[in-house]
This record gives structure tokens, C-alpha cells and sequence, in this order.
């Protein structure tokens, strides 16, 4: 039996998001315990809450309606980014951590960016 393949689950963006989120994780995991209902938690809701408002945005119906996910999505990764400034702040990411995540988070950002216009223009 095939499995079925999803619309949000061909789009670059999500697939993308998903990274990013593998790379959240994985950083999260090296916090002290201490900030597991903290920092570490926020951050990893808001790296997730990126891939699932794009995913819940391509059912809807409406162009306008699936952009304003993609705008929550996009509400979401900038949360994501001041997350990881603090976690620099904190000394719990390093610099290059951080820089390696950003470049994640830019280019999530440039493709949410790029779906919103194409949601509103059709």
C-alpha cells in the first residue's frame, strides 16, 4: 500500500521548517534541566508551530485564509529567532550555533515570504 502524500507535504517550505526543527531539537537538548518547561519548551512549540500553521494553511480554501496561516507561520519563526537570541544571551547556544540556525530561520523566512505573495495574488 502507498502512502498517501499530503499538499504541505510537497511545499519546500515545510519541508524546510521541518529541518529547522530537527536542528531546534537538537540544540535544546544540551539546556540545563532547569529551563525544560522554559526556554527549552518555547522554543521548540514555536520551531514546530512553523511547519504545523503551514500545513493547516494549505487546507483551507481561500487564498486569503491559507496566507493568514502562513503569516502566523512567519509570527512564529521570528519568535523562534529572538528565542535564540536569548539562548545566546544565556549561554546555552553558542554564537555559531546560532549562526547556523539563523541561516535556517532566513531562508524559511524568504520562502514564507514568497508563499504569502503567491496565497494573496491568486
Amino acid at each position: 500500500m502507498t502512502r498517501h502524500v499530503y499538499p504541505f507535504e510537497k511545499l519546500r517550505v515545510w519541508q524546510d521548517a521541518r529541518s529547522l526543527i530537527k536542528g531546534v531539537y537538537r540544540h535544546t537538548k544540551a539546556f540545563p534541566r532547569s529551563e525544560i518547561y522554559g526556554l527549552v519548551s518555547q522554543l521548540n512549540r514555536s520551531a514546530v508551530s512553523i511547519a504545523a500553521n503551514i500545513a493547516e494553511g494549505s487546507s483551507r480554501m481561500s487564498r486569503k485564509d491559507q496566507a493568514h496561516f502562513s503569516e502566523i507561520a512567519y509570527g512564529s519563526l521570528m519568535e523562534l529567532a529572538c528565542l535564540l537570541i536569548v539562548a545566546v544571551d544565556l549561554e546555552y547556544v553558542s554564537a555559531d550555533e546560532e549562526s547556523a540556525l539563523r541561516q535556517q530561520i532566513e531562508i524559511v523566512s524568504r520562502q514564507l515570504n514568497a508563499l504569502r505573495k503567491a496565497q494573496l495574488s491568486s
